[in-house]
């Protein structure tokens, strides 16, 4: 996976200045819980959303288990529809692979489609380096490349943006990546709408080649799906003479019938629609109808090492809704740029070590940022456990000390950053086996507890400053036991 938004500290850091920002906190909050509110009528609408759900884990789960074989099913069918498969083990690679495709074209311009996978190598830059514009087509996508910010939630990116602050970005920055923002913008959503339209459908009629990802891929038939809302991914997979697709390799389902499953799961876990409004499917290339070229490039990128972790493989099943991150408590008032990924929320703080490694403060203080309250999981449509996931990562990132990739191998580097927890367990481990000296260290704090400190010195003050530390009694219990009862067991 590419590298951590450039400059980002420690989740702890980042959120502490997150949680200063009132207008971010504000709006987030209001996002959430519009978005958490729609989606819990939807669900409720469907009387076997729970066998639904069970479906959609199992069919990812068979999937992830033999993946291998769809994948290689899936190029087949792929190449017999006329397209053309790359493999790309890394983000470097998915990179250059794309920037060929588009040089071969002679052309400098692409327009895209919302995609993740394309965010998470980092493609816009790479492209921009080799002299090619990228232009986002999806309309919170558009707001974020105007105003040169970083998406901050997997369905709707610039949700920590007010209308204002829209209006302004569209005055201030179309005008450089192609048609002006009309004279007198309001921040009417009806407004800012038509100006986002204007200025899109030159982009849709001029461009020569786009880039998209994918919702799913079809093993059975080769059949790209994505999914939207806006109708700009309809433009885009079906005016440009060539499309590139870069896909996930955890975005397979094997048939048909699989898919059925999700289309009536994704909807109303993400935009809380019965049925996404645009629903595009392609399989290869036909005559006369669609781009004349298609190349599909298939990601690593750390998804294989992922698939080796029984535990954390689960994350794999995600199919991005964003439920999790809409009722995390701490995403709320965090927001999606402290996780320093394009993954943010419950599934950024598992997915995003497992595919970067530990290595940096980032990633190995990201497994840390939840409350373990299990809401990601009650909503998820395909049941990953995240408070599971997420013990399990702050054991490898205590226990193992942090991992990082190095080719196709997972190197677990020395354990760093806890050292004080550590040192913390290790002295429990030696009291609790040494009982005269537990006993003799219990007198002492019972006999000295008017003196002993509110808030833990050092590393240990950021926790109890929102803490009390607990009360040390009068005297210890095994005192108590032996002057109440005189040492013998109690009666019955």
């Amino acid at each position: 996976m590419s590298g951590t938004f450039v400059g980002m500290p420690a989740f702890p850091e980042a959120a502490h200045q997150a949680v200063g920002n009132r207008t971010l906190r504000g709006n987030l909050r209001h996002a959430t819980h519009t978005i958490r509110a729609k989606r819990a009528r939807a669900v409720e609408e469907v009387p076997d959303w729970a066998a639904l759900r069970e479906a959609g884990k199992r069919i990812k789960d068979h999937t992830l288990r033999h993946l291998a074989r769809y994948l290689v099913q899936l190029e087949q069918a792929v190449t017999t529809a006329g397209g053309t498969v790359h493999w790309a083990a890394d983000a470097e690679e998915a990179g250059r692979i794309v920037t060929e495709l588009v040089k071969a074209t002679g052309e400098v311009e692409v327009v895209k489609v919302k995609s993740m996978a394309t965010q998470e190598i980092g493609l816009n830059e790479v492209l921009e380096a080799e002299g090619i514009r990228a232009y986002e087509t999806d309309l919170a996508e558009l707001i974020v490349q105007l105003g040169r910010d970083r998406p901050s939630h997997i369905l709707v990116p610039a949700i920590h943006r007010n209308r204002e602050e829209i209006r302004d970005i569209f005055r201030s920055e179309m005008g450089a990546w192609g048609r002006p923002a009309p004279e007198g913008l309001t921040d009417t959503p009806a407004e800012l709408a038509e100006a986002a339209r204007l200025h899109l459908r030159e982009k849709f009629l001029r461009a020569k080649v786009a880039v998209s990802g994918a919702n799913f891929m079809v093993a059975e038939t080769g059949t790209m799906v994505v999914v939207e809302s806006e109708g700009n991914g309809r433009m885009c997979l079906t005016l440009p003479e060539t499309l590139i697709s870069v896909v996930g390799i955890e975005k397979i389902v094997p048939t048909w019938r699989d898919l059925e499953v999700f289309l009536q799961t994704l909807p109303r876990s993400s935009t809380a629609e019965r049925m996404n409004p645009y629903t595009s499917m392609w399989t290869g290339t036909t005559d006369g109808d669609g781009p004349r070229a298609f190349h599909l490039v298939l990601l690593d990128n750390g998804r294989t090492d992922t698939l080796a972790d029984q535990v954390g493989r689960q994350a794999l099943r995600c199919i991005r809704c964003s439920a999790c991150l809409n009722v995390c408590p701490v995403y709320e008032r965090a927001g999606g740029h402290a996780y320093g990924s394009v993954y943010p929320g419950p599934i950024g703080a598992i997915l995003s070590p497992q595919l970067r490694g530990t290595e940096s403060a980032i990633d190995a203080s990201l497994p840390y940022a939840s409350s373990l309250c299990g809401a990601c999981y009650d909503v998820c449509p395909v049941a990953i456990d995240i408070p599971e996931v997420l013990v399990h990562l702050r054991e490898r990132v205590v226990e193992g000390g942090p991992a990082m990739r190095e080719g196709n191998k997972v190197v677990l580097l020395p354990a760093r950053g806890h050292a004080a927890e550590r040192a913390a367990m290790r002295a429990a481990r030696w009291a609790f086996s040494h009982p005269g000296a537990l006993r003799t260290g219990q007198r002492l704090a019972s006999r000295s507890r008017r003196f002993l400190p509110r808030t833990l010195p050092g590393p240990g003050r950021a926790w109890s400053a929102s803490r009390d530390l607990p009360t040390v009694p009068a005297e210890p219990f095994r005192d108590w036991w032996q002057r109440t009862h005189g040492g013998k067991e109690a009666a019955r």
